[in-house]
């Protein structure tokens, strides 16, 4: 920094790396807390959600018409994550999550939520495949077909990048983590994004969907309070962002330390 005292030099870069620091400590993510599921709803003609024992992981049991588990506040701002397994029963429907879901939406006229769903196999007009739709108006006993081919008052907007066309697999555990902002949805499984969508969204609660498919495990769910960003960067900083903020720390405490020395010398 040619033309600058060196005291004052120090003073610049000890509040560089106060910023970097600081605005690096903003965009790591929260310390997840385990959700009590105990406290949950269960809504839809066909549900039986049944909680597992230490209230952290919930089993749908009944092959029937669109159902939905749901919890107790409102979840812009947080990031939803666990793993879902479906048992070998037979069937190849849909699995799920439901985002800005208000209590009694499944049987409303007009309600506003968004529908992630997971289909294993194609069947008829179902597409097999993971997607994100907007859904305007009821779906609890498949009214119109809508929730089963997309249509009507549920819009399908995006499909996964590498699941569009690729449907759950019996047995196997998926990790998943859902990140619900205000104007930006993400869906990751297994570490892959593979949902990213921009809009505008209403609050509401965040819950479990299942349509036409039992054995269904939503197991060792947490939920986070997301940094103040919008749209979220996702999942864990990568090494380089490690690297920048221990970079940030180490500038703050060597420009520390010299201004010390400074200070006993004079």
């Amino acid at each position: 920094m040619v033309g600058i005292a060196p005291r004052n030099r120090e003073l610049i870069m000890l509040t560089s790396g106060l910023k970097l620091s600081a605005a690096l400590l903003l965009a790591a993510p929260a310390i997840a807390a385990p959700v009590d599921l105990s406290g949950w709803t269960a809504e839809g003609t066909s549900k039986n959600w049944v909680v597992q024992p230490g209230n952290n992981s919930v089993l749908q049991t009944v092959n029937g018409n669109p159902t939905v588990f749901y919890g107790t506040s409102n979840a812009i701002g947080n990031k939803l994550s666990g793993t879902i397994r479906v048992g070998a029963d037979g069937d190849d429907d849909y699995i799920g999550f439901v985002l800005g879901f208000d209590p009694g939406e499944l049987s409303a006229a007009t309600p506003d939520y968004m529908l992630i769903d997971w289909k294993q196999n194609n069947q008829d007009v179902a597409k097999r495949g993971l997607s994100i739709s907007r859904v305007t108006g009821a779906i609890q006993n498949g009214q119109n077909n809508a929730p089963w081919a997309h249509t009507g008052v549920v819009q399908e907007l995006q499909r996964g990048a590498t699941l569009g066309d690729t449907g759950w697999v019996d047995n196997v555990t998926y990790s998943f983590d859902l990140y619900f902002y205000a104007s930006n949805i993400q869906v990751w499984v297994d570490g892959v994004k593979q949902i990213d969508l921009d809009g505008s969204f209403s609050d509401g609660r965040f819950g479990f969907y299942n349509y036409s498919q039992s054995s269904a495990l939503y197991a060792g769910i947490m939920e986070d309070v997301l940094p103040p960003i919008d749209p979220p960067v996702g999942g864990i900083p990568e090494p380089t962002t490690w690297a920048m903020l221990i970079a940030g720390f180490g500038l703050v405490g060597g420009a520390a330390r010299r201004r010390r020395g400074n200070l006993v010398a004079a």
